[in-house]
């Protein structure tokens, strides 16, 4: 009953404004790739890690694992981020009865809510990390005008990693990909599916870096962490 990662560097970072891949920024004096494979890498209770990065990334990734020493599969991504994830889990091998698939991009999950979320998908099947939103919330029409303000108390920012049981979420993939279906993350297929997912609380700090500004707050994140 082993447990997998499906870590998804894919994505080109375009509103981060740069001419590389966000990823090789560095946080703290290392990229945020590094600090975000390490969690995964020195966790006692994952067995495999598969990382789905972009064609133009390959050769920088593989060099990286090698001077790094870090063992795990390289596969390439996809069209869309279902796509690549999609790459991802069948990489996987059939070992895995559980799978995590989180964001490359949010470097500061903790060892402790990984914990947390292998332990609450053995139980439920299929769980998020979610963090109940701070803001009021309104819906707004195609020509600017409000249309309704849902309730806060039941609105959550949805994080990663999600996790899942792997034949659920394989099977969330395969028939969303027969049917043309497009999900804005892996939790909404398997909702689609017609299975219940649970939500674990996160943290606030568990930001996903996209833009200079969250590069900016990571770097107080880590300074708080390491007590600066």
């Amino acid at each position: 009953m082993g447990t997998g990662v499906v870590i998804v560097a894919a994505g080109s970072g375009k509103r981060m404004g740069g001419e590389r891949n966000k990823l090789w920024l560095p946080l703290a004096g290392e990229p945020i790739l590094a600090h975000t494979v390490r969690v995964f890498a020195t966790h006692e209770k994952i067995d495999e890690i598969v990382l789905v990065v972009s064609r133009q990334d390959h050769a920088d990734v593989l060099a990286w694992l090698d001077r790094e020493n870090i063992r795990l599969t390289v596969v390439l991504g996809g069209a869309e981020r279902q796509d690549s994830v999609r790459n991802g889990l069948s990489a996987l091998s059939d070992d895995c009865s559980y799978v995590l698939v989180h964001d490359a991009a949010r470097p500061f999950v903790t060892r402790e809510q990984i914990s947390g979320m292998i332990g609450q998908v053995q139980h439920d099947q299929a769980t998020i990390m979610a963090v109940p939103v701070k803001d009021t919330i309104k819906v707004v029409g195609p020509t600017g005008i409000v249309e309704s303000t849902p309730a806060r108390e039941s609105l959550w920012a949805v994080q990663t990693p999600q996790a899942f049981r792997m034949s659920l979420l394989r099977e969330a993939h395969r028939a969303a990909a027969e049917a043309g279906k497009v999900g804005t993350d892996d939790a909404m297929l398997v909702e689609w599916l017609g299975h219940s997912v649970t939500v674990m609380q996160g943290s606030y700090e568990n930001i996903k870096i996209t833009t200079p500004d969250d590069l900016w707050f990571g770097e107080e994140i880590m300074r708080k962490r390491k007590g600066e």
